[in-house]
Formats: structure tokens, C-alpha cells, sequence
């Protein structure tokens, strides 16, 4: 699905980046930000276990740990601008839904949608970087990419700080005009292309137990320390983890085109 050369030549790799690492920060940010809030939000809606408010955070790890990979190859297959715009509408439309959340379990639905946005948008991001930036800067473009999420992490707890002083509801709120503008921007700068056949291919097979193996891992160490290392429910998780990993192998092994398939 890559541009020939004289495309790639007229993209402007500035405002392409901008755009990219910037939507990427943005999703990184949220969860280092909420962490911060973390408090404010238990203290929101009296009644519930801090066990159950722990579902805000430890929700949204697992399901974009779980989805990052089938996500990534489900944009090889729509078009990566596609995905990477309706990531981008679903993790911003999810964030208004988290900041006007009335109850616990609400929030945390739109939280799980906030990750599924969030999963996609990400590998869809890198995928057009690759795909757009001519070679010779390809390799630059994608260390700043990769720097955005370790800038979210560095950030986060004083940008959480400070929103959370005005409401926590401000830490979902805050995405809403940054990610509209983000998909402006993305409509206007990044270049759109369509799939080749090669990339429309796809193991969903291999990517339903991607995704069963990775949720269940992620499950396991995100809910550990709450529910206990040794309780049955951790180790059933590790279980299924193990066979469905296991089970991915063998699937991709056998595919032509395997799911874990990097973007180009």
C-alpha cells in the first residue's frame, strides 16, 4: 500500500507529523492523565470499591493492549487514512461520552471505546508515516513518532494535575477540540491511497486469537495485584493467554498473509 516516490516527495513531512505524533501523544496521554484522576474520580461516585473504579484504568490498558495488532492489520485492509480517521472520531467522540459519564459503569463503557479508538488510530499512524515519508527520512520520522509516547508519559501527571484541579472531567474533556482539530488536519494534509490486494488480506483466525491471548494476558497482570496472584480467575487468564499465543503461532505459520505482518 505504499506511494511511489514522486508522492512521497510533495508530502509535507512537518505538518505529516505534526498531525501523526500528535494523535498518538494524545492517546498516550489520556492514560497517564487519568491516572491523576484517578482520585478525584472514586471520589465522584460514592458506593463503589476502588476495586471497581480500578476498571476506568486497568479497562482501557486491556482492551488496547488487546487490539492494537488486529487493529493495525484491519487499517492495512480499510486504508490506513480510513482507519486511522475513524479511530480518531471514535477515541474523540468516546472522550465527550467519559467526561458527561452520570454513573461508574457508563464511564468505563466509553472508556473500553475511548482504547478501541485509541488501538486503532495508533498503528494506523505509524502505518501512514511509513507508508508517506520517503525513505531517506522515514527512519527520523519514526523515532519522533515513537518519542511522542514517552513525551505523554513525562507529561502526563503535570498536565493531569493540573486539569484535575479545575474537574476530572477536564482529563476526557481536554481531547475533544485537540482530536476535531486533528481530524481536520488529517482530511487536509495526509494523503489518501487505497489497498493493494496484498493488503486486504486477512487471518482473522490469527487476529481473534491475537486478540483472545493478548486481553487475557493483559487481564491477568492488570487485575493481579486487586483480585490476588494466586486467585483462580488470574490463573485461568494466564491459561487461556498461553494457549491462544500458542495457537497464533501455529495459525500464522500456515497463512499467506499472517496477521502480525508489519506495515510497509
Amino acid at each position: 500500500m505504499a506511494l511511489n516516490s514522486q508522492v512521497r516527495e510533495k508530502v509535507r513531512l512537518g505538518p505529516l507529523l505534526t498531525v501523526l505524533s500528535g494523535a498518538s501523544f494524545v492517546a498516550s496521554l489520556d492514560l497517564f492523565v487519568v491516572n491523576v484522576a484517578f482520585g478525584d474520580i472514586a471520589a465522584s461516585y460514592p458506593g463503589y470499591s476502588l476495586g471497581d473504579v480500578s476498571w476506568v484504568l486497568g479497562g482501557y490498558a486491556i482492551v488496547f493492549a488487546a487490539l492494537l495488532v488486529p487493529l493495525g492489520r484491519w487499517a492495512d485492509r480499510v486504508g490506513r487514512r480510513r482507519g486511522f480517521l475513524l479511530g480518531l472520531a471514535l477515541f474523540t467522540a468516546a472522550s465527550a461520552a467519559c467526561a458527561l459519564s452520570p454513573s461508574l459503569w457508563l464511564l468505563v463503557a466509553f472508556r473500553l471505546l475511548q482504547a478501541v479508538g485509541a488501538a486503532a488510530l495508533t498503528p494506523a499512524g505509524l502505518g501512514l508515516l511509513i507508508s508517506t515519508v520517503p525513505e531517506a527520512k522515514r527512519a527520523g520520522a519514526v523515532r519522533i513518532w515513537a518519542a511522542s509516547g514517552a513525551a505523554a508519559a513525562a507529561f502526563g501527571p503535570v498536565v493531569g494535575g493540573l486539569l484535575v484541579e479545575a474537574s476530572w472531567r477536564w482529563a476526557f474533556l481536554i481531547n475533544v477540540p485537540i482530536g476535531i482539530a486533528f481530524l481536520i488536519s488529517t482530511v487536509r494534509l495526509v494523503p489518501d491511497f487505497r489497498p493493494t490486494a496484498r493488503d486486504t488480506d486477512l487471518d482473522l483466525f490469527g487476529a481473534v486469537l491475537l486478540t483472545v491471548g493478548i486481553g487475557a494476558l493483559a487481564l491477568g497482570l492488570v487485575q493481579g495485584p486487586d483480585w490476588g496472584w494466586g486467585d483462580p480467575r488470574i490463573a485461568i487468564a494466564f491459561t487461556v493467554a498461553a494457549a491462544s499465543v500458542a495457537l497464533f503461532w501455529w495459525s500464522n505459520s500456515r497463512q499467506r498473509e499472517p496477521s502480525s505482518n508489519p506495515p510497509c
